[in-house]
């Protein structure tokens, strides 16, 4: 299976190198670009090494544009006068097929060219299609060209345009061409599926939980097994439980009395001295000390206080 590519980054220069063939026009590479020139008129690009078969696609990149013919060859002769073009001419796109340099149109896709449009053009049997920016825009059933194998450019030579990434290939018939396409050859889930098991189907081969279980339990399991609280029970009784056993205060008070109690020990006035004088008592703690006295005889007698 054939494939050619091209980036152009490479000096500039008026020759584009072994890999192609200027059918007409002076092709040239301008920055890394390739450039058709300025002459104005419809110039040919092929390259110099033909596909191995005549199912074949061709696929460039429009680096700039302008309203003027600009496209890609696939299923192509020699001399690009047998094939089938995919090309914009400023407001559409069209798929011709060509037969002695005798343009039909067989298909169109109104939309105007735009800086960095990837534009494709594939012939598989009967089948012709026609896309941009990996989207197919048309597909139609031609038997015009049956057979083909060159591939390259054609359009008109102004300055204004510029391609890159060119490429083109055979294709097999009955692989995948596109994004969609890949499904068509999806291949069969047979037999034993040897793949990893996702979480939910883990569980169709779990040991059953029969005999001893030597396995952690989970948190939520312990419950179940937990032993009762049975025997006395030694933990420490809370606070307001302690006030049940308090010890009464029994017993004689020694606390000291207040001044008022001390009164209750005074001592009384006894009988009258023998020694003939006056007895003579302190009450309380004034200034000075009261006397308070008797004759020998019956009769007391109160004395002034001392000063």
């Amino acid at each position: 299976m054939a494939t050619f590519t091209d980036d152009f980054n490479r000096p500039d220069s008026t020759s584009l190198g072994a890999g192609w063939v200027e059918v007409s026009g002076d092709w040239s590479i301008a920055s890394g670009q390739l450039s058709p020139g300025n002459d104005g008129g419809t110039i040919i690009l092929r390259a110099a090494g033909a596909m191995d078969g005549n199912d074949n696609y061709a696929q460039a990149t429009i680096a700039a544009t302008t309203a003027a013919s600009q496209g890609v060859w696939c299923r192509g002769n020699a001399g690009i006068t047998n094939g089938y073009l995919w090309r914009n001419d400023g407001t559409s796109w069209n798929l011709f097929s060509v037969v002695s340099s005798t343009f039909t149109s067989i298909g169109s896709y109104a939309a105007a060219a735009a800086p960095g449009d990837i534009m494709r053009v594939q012939a598989v049997g009967t089948t012709v299609k026609g896309f941009v920016n990996g989207v197919e825009r048309v597909s139609v059933t031609d038997t015009a060209v049956a057979s083909g194998t060159g591939i390259g450019i054609r359009c008109i030579s102004t300055s204004s345009l510029r391609f890159d990434d060119f490429t083109a290939g055979d294709v097999v018939a009955g692989s995948a061409l596109t994004t969609a396409a890949e499904t068509d050859s999806a291949q069969a889930l047979l037999g034993a599926k040897a793949l990893a098991v996702g979480l939910a189907a883990a569980t169709e081969a779990a040991q059953s939980t029969d005999g001893s279980k030597t396995a952690a339990v989970a948190h939520a399991g312990e419950n179940a097994a937990a032993q009762a609280l049975t025997g006395a029970k030694t933990l420490l009784s809370p606070a307001t439980a302690e006030s049940d056993t308090a010890r009464p205060l029994a017993g004689a008070k020694t606390a000291t009395l207040g001044p008022a109690v001390e009164t209750s020990t005074a001592r009384t006035l006894a009988a009258d001295s023998t020694d003939g004088g006056i007895d003579t008592v302190l009450v309380g703690s004034p200034h000075g000390a009261w006397a308070v006295g008797r004759v020998r005889a019956p009769a007391w007698q109160a004395g002034t206080p001392r000063t």
